[in-house]
This record gives C-alpha cells, sequence and structure tokens, in this order.
C-alpha cells in the first residue's frame, strides 16, 4: 500500500499515526484526531480563525495534513491547564516526580521504533538518527528524574542562634518552543527539566514539524503526570506570540534562529520573564596537522552532515592546517561522495530529505553563492533525485564540500544550516583562533590534536560554549548545551539546568529579640 494513500483529503490538525514496514514505499499514514494537547486528551479547536497551512512529509513531497495554529481562546485554555497541574505537581515531594518521569522514559523506551519512524516521516532524517533522537529524550528524562530528587537549598549559620536558608522553587507555567530540526528530542529536553522542579508546561512545536509533541504529551499522561503537565499547542508566530505574553506564563525557553530568538526575548522582557536561548551557531573546527587524519576526517563528516546538516551545532568552518590540507580535502571527499542518499526509513540511509522544499532552495542557494565568490566545489551541492519513484518530489540533495574558502564568504559567515562543509587553510595557532573567533556566534567549536597541552590551550581561547577535543557533536544529557554570544543565553541538560528552571528564595530565621533602631 502507497504511503498516504488515505491522505488525499487531509483533515485540520490531524495527528499522524505510522504503522508498517520501514520503507516509505509500502507504510501507511493515518490521520486522527488532534495535534493539540491538553486537559489531559486531544483537544480540538474553539478559536478557528486562522487559514490551515500544509504540513510535508520531506521524503516524498506529499501533504501529511492540513495544521490549524491555535489563537487566543485555545492558548488561555492550555494555560489554565498547565495553571492548574502546577498547583498539584509542584507540592510533591521529588521523589514522587520522579516515579512519573522514569516511568515516561520507560514508555518512550518501549515505543522507540514507533516514535522514531512518525519523526522520520515528519522531519526526514535517517531511521538510524531519529532513534538516537528517541533514545536521547528518554535518557534525558531518565536524568533529570534523578535531579528531582536532590533539589535543596543551603543553611546559613548566623550570630545568636539565628540562621537563613533557601528554598529552590519552581517558577510555575513554562513555555517551550521547539525547533524543526530536533522535534521529539527537544519536546524531552525542555520538559524534563521543567516538571523536574516542580514546573508545569506549555509547548508549541515547529509548524513544518507539529506530530511528535504530541505522543510525548500523551507519554507523559499515560505515566501518571496530571492533567495539563505537558501541554501542546500548535501554530506559527502568532501562537508563538501570545504564549510569550501571556500572564500566566512565567519562563520562556526556545530552541531555533537568533532573529526569532532576540524577538523571543524582546515580549519576555515586557513581563520580566526570564528566558532559555538555543540560538544558531556557525561554529570552527580546527584541525591541526599532529592529528590522527582518520578520526579528523570523521569528525568534519559528524561534524556537518548529521541530520542532513540540520543541526545549530555544526562545525560548518573547517580550519585545516596547511601542511595536511591536500590528504585531508581527498579523503574528506571520497567518504562524503560515498554517504548514502535516500528513503530515510531505510537502515541503511544515512542522509534523507532536508525539512522542506523552501529550505532546500535555500541551502542550494547558498553553494551557487559561494562558487560566484570563488569557493571550489570538491563534491555535491546539487539537487538529489531517488531511484525510487516514491520518492522523486522529495527535498534531497547531495552533500556538499567547498575548498578554496575565505573568511569573507557567503558560506563561511552565514549560517547555511544544510550540508555543507566549508574548508579553510591556516598556518599557526594564534592566526585560527583570531579567525575561529571572528564570528557575532559562539555556540560550539571543536579541535583536533594529539597534544594535550595545545587542545587544552586552544579549547579555553575559542568563544563558544559546547566544546569538544578529538571528536564533534557528542552531547551527553548529564552536560551543559548552550552557547556564547549571540547563541543564546542559558543551558539546556545537564545539573547547571535546574538553575534556569527554579527561583532561589532566601528565608532569615530570628532565634533572639528584634534589635530595633525605633
Amino acid at each position: 500500500m502507497a504511503l498516504l494513500s488515505s491522505l488525499r483529503t487531509p483533515g485540520l490538525c490531524g495527528a499522524l499515526y505510522y504503522t508498517g514496514t520501514r520503507s516509505i514505499s509500502s507504510g501507511t499514514l493515518h490521520i486522527k484526531d488532534s495535534l493539540n494537547f491538553w486537559s489531559g486528551g486531544r483537544v480540538s479547536l474553539k478559536d478557528v480563525k486562522t487559514k490551515s497551512e500544509p504540513v510535508y512529509e520531506p521524503a516524498t513531497g506529499r501533504v501529511l495534513c492540513q495544521l490549524q495554529a491555535c489563537g487566543a481562546a485555545d492558548v488561555n485554555a492550555a494555560v489554565r491547564s498547565a495553571s492548574a497541574a502546577f498547583t498539584v505537581w509542584s507540592k510533591l515531594a521529588g521523589m514522587e516526580r520522579a516515579r512519573v518521569m522514569l516511568e515516561a522514559a520507560r514508555l518512550i523506551g518501549k515505543r522507540r521504533e514507533e516514535i522514531a519512524e512518525i519523526e522520520v516521516v515528519n522531519n526526514g532524517k535517517s531511521i538510524t538518527e531519529a532513534r538516537l533522537d528517541v533514545d536521547s529524550a528518554r535518557l534525558c528524562i531518565e536524568y533529570f528524574a534523578g535531579q528531582a530528587t536532590t533539589l535543596s537549598g543551603q543553611h546559613v549559620q548566623l550570630p545568636g542562634g539565628s540562621f537563613a536558608y533557601t528554598r529552590r522553587e519552581p517558577l510555575g507555567v513554562c513555555v517551550g518552543i521547539g525547533a524543526w530540526n530536533y522535534p521529539f528530542q527537544i519536546a524531552a529536553w525542555k520538559s524534563a527539566p521543567a516538571i523536574a522542579c516542580g514546573n508545569s508546561m506549555v509547548f508549541k512545536p515547529s509548524p513544518v514539524t507539529p506530530v511528535t509533541a504530541v505522543l510525548l504529551a500523551e507519554i507523559y499522561s499515560q505515566a501518571g503526570a496530571p492533567e495539563g503537565l505537558f501541554s501542546v499547542v500548535q501554530g506559527g508566530q502568532e501562537t508563538g506570540s501570545l504564549l510569550c505574553h501571556h500572564p500566566s506564563v512565567a519562563k520562556v525557553s526556545f530552541t531555533g534562529s537568533v532573529p526569532t530568538g532576540k524577538k523571543i526575548m524582546e515580549m519576555a522582557s515586557r513581563g520580566v520573564k526570564p528566558v532559555t536561548l538555543e540560538l544558531g551557531g556557525k561554529s570552527p573546527l580546527i584541525i591541526f596537522e599532529d592529528t590522527d587524519l582518520e578520526n579528523a576526517v570523521r569528525g568534519a563528516l559528524m561534524a556537518n552532515f548529521l541530520s542532513q546538516g540540520q543541526v545549530c551545532s555544526n562545525g560548518t568552518r573547517v580550519f585545516v592546517q596547511s601542511s595536511i590540507l591536500p590528504p585531508f580535502l581527498k579523503e574528506v571527499a571520497r567518504r562524503t561522495k560515498a554517504i548514502q542518499i535516500g528513503d530515510p526509513l531505510l537502515d541503511e540511509t544515512r542522509m534523507g530529505a532536508l525539512v522542506s522544499k523552501p529550505h532546500l532552495e535555500k541551502v542550494l542557494g547558498y553553494v551557487t553563492q559561494a562558487k560566484k565568490e570563488g569557493a571550489r566545489v570538491l563534491c555535491g551541492g546539487e539537487p538529489f533525485i531517488p531511484a525510487d519513484p516514491k520518492l522523486k518530489d522529495g527535498y534531497y540533495m547531495t552533500p556538499c564540500v567547498l575548498d578554496g574558502c575565505t573568511d569573507d564568504m557567503t558560506c563561511v559567515r552565514e549560517e547555511i544550516f544544510g550540508p555543507v562543509m566549508s574548508v579553510l587553510s591556516f598556518d599557526t595557532e594564534d592566526e585560527v583562533l583570531r579567525r575561529a573567533n571572528d564570528s557575532a556566534l559562539g555556540l560550539a567549536a571543536g579541535v583536533f590534536t594529539k597534544d594535550v597541552k595545545r587542545a587544552h590551550r586552544v579549547i579555553e581561547n575559542l568563544q563558544a560554549g559546547s566544546c569538544f577535543i578529538n571528536n564533534y557533536n557528542i552531547t551527553p544529557v548529564e552536560v551543559p548545551f548552550g552557547g556564547y554570544k549571540a547563541s543564546g543565553i542559558g543551558r539546556e541538560n545537564g545539573q547547571v539546568t535546574i538553575e534556569f528552571y527554579t527561583q532561589l528564595k532566601t528565608v532569615v530565621v530570628e532565634m533572639g529579640d528584634v534589635d530595633s533602631l525605633f
């Protein structure tokens, strides 16, 4: 049966359920119920005023469903539900919250394949990567379940037997706004620390990839979370604005572009609401001549081609020391040409489709501009049509390696967010540090070298929040992730994230008489 054969007349806000084999051409996708979730279940919209927008399957270019944005009445209903959940959830002991979270993690593990397949259908990335994303979501919830039991304050002894103590308390209703490159994982990365600390969350996925967040909401509900603890509202910019301005929202956490992050920060500032912003990057990957070349090539590929290059932390400015540039280019081009592109639901596929047709055209436009500015295309950078005729309208391109790049080129200055690697040569450590830091962004950075002293010295001087030595794009949930400069504010994952989802209350206890001046 051909995929989406039942979707010629798609319904509004359909929820997508994928069943069948892991082949785009042989699976079946059905629409049922709504993609919005609050008050313990899927919800039909009350405030249907805006024009519906199509949601596409990147691998085939077909329409999955028509998405209707939540209006003011719907956002109010979701926030009210989240507020009610917060009243109950915030009073539970950390161990009680942890039990619910661990059960949610167990359910995610049980539904791993189902969630991964639906993620692939809506996002276009390979099934291999999607499974790892689901694993990361599960591990994040497990990790913060453990953190929920450790929240504590500080005791301070004062003169005369008096003392003070601090309480780490939840903020209230938090808003999470997700990106389209890691839909399910981002929903978990934002919700897990929030609910571990006793908050509730209203989450808005990207309208490009709205499908899997509602699965997480169902899982939390099935795990025993109170109704409204994790709610999902669908929509675009207007819905996001309603959430950011809502008087009952205590915090906003956003993953996405720098321009949108600035707008969200501005909106939140009107209510003096704290924000966590995980924004874009144009990160440097520095490869010194003493490196293990095989590992460096592997690292460069991982730094550029995961999720079709649609990763904010990607090391897309690859600085290679001049003496090893020729062998590096030869090997990285050979390996890039060998990347298998095609049906993202097949295990052997290593690169699926880009997320949308406009985005594909944008990325291809960057390659065209790079050639005009003097860069040399070693391989790729062209539209790709898979052999399977059912994939002919999908959003595919061949991964691209650009040589002869200079610091002033558009491909080096701007975030492309696609499978395009820009290679630059350098001679000295001081030179490459200066050039690597010459960016308004500072999300990530990497260094490949066998010299341990040099590795730590260079990392110390790189202006980036998430750094790697002799590897790249490794994001264990136990360690913080986030950027410097315009790449964001706050951190996700790791113990420090607790500080971004709580507020500190100081209590001074007088054990004697009041010493008054009046």
